[in-house]
């Protein structure tokens, strides 16, 4: 038997209830990482090619790149870009709903860290007092004169679960923070270029003609495409 088997049959089931918030914990880290440095652009070096598109009017090529362009920085910019021919205060609406829109999908599946970083030390918590209430259980029994080796059971329980928690909970609780600090950078990011667009647009005249205007952005369009076949097989299955 290994180590870890060991410890986990020592620990009992709030052992594997532990190392199931740990692998949640790394699914999420990893993925949210990922999805964090995909978004990641340089901001100023495509700002800089926008406007030099939009100087000579191509409106398609420049929405075209923001559509190719992963990250919520590209779809902000997109929405300023398809309401060109408006004033200043319909391109700061248009952008403010894109931004509401971006900033849930950014912070999605940070509360469920957060949750994994306060749930582990708590469960760590019910392992030692269900090992303390098994070694009372024990002397109990034994009576006055009780064995070292019986205790060692269930105060080796009480302590490992307690560390077991603790250790999933200090890098979940890193990792959160560490994340939430991606996002504010992100969003920062899309402020700061929302704001030069909106400032461009409203001092060069940009022609939208012969552009087909399409609000939907390419985020929106992913979870329109995953939610159809969900409403094609409720048609069908209402259908006479």
């Amino acid at each position: 038997m290994s180590y870890f088997q060991q410890l986990m049959e020592a620990g009992g089931v709030i052992m594997w209830l532990i190392l199931l918030c740990s692998a949640t914990a790394v699914f999420i880290i990893l993925e949210r990482l990922l999805t964090y440095h995909r978004a990641q652009i340089d901001v100023q070096e495509f700002l800089q090619g926008l406007f030099n598109i939009l100087r000579r009017n191509k409106v398609a090529e420049a929405i075209s790149i923001c559509d190719q362009t992963p990250g919520p920085v590209a779809h902000v910019l997109r929405a300023a870009i398809l309401r060109a021919d408006r004033d200043e205060v319909a391109l700061r609406h248009a952008v403010e709903e894109t931004c509401l829109t971006e900033i849930p999908r950014l912070e999605r599946r940070l509360k469920a860290l957060a949750t994994l970083a306060h749930l582990t030390p708590l469960l760590g918590l019910l392992g030692t007092v269900l090992g303390m209430i098994g070694a009372f259980q024990t002397m109990q029994a034994a009576g006055a004169f009780v064995s070292t080796s019986l205790l060692a059971k269930d105060i080796w329980k009480a302590l490992l679960t307690a560390a077991a928690g603790i250790s999933v909970s200090i890098p979940c609780y890193a990792f959160y923070n560490y994340l939430v600090g991606r996002v504010e950078e992100l969003t920062l990011d899309m402020q700061k270029a929302a704001s030069e667009m909106i400032y461009f647009l409203s001092r060069h005249k940009i022609s939208l003609e012969g552009v087909v205007l399409d609000d939907v952005t390419p985020a929106e369009a992913a979870d329109d495409e995953e939610a159809e076949p969900a409403a094609d097989a409720d048609s069908e299955t209402t259908a006479p």
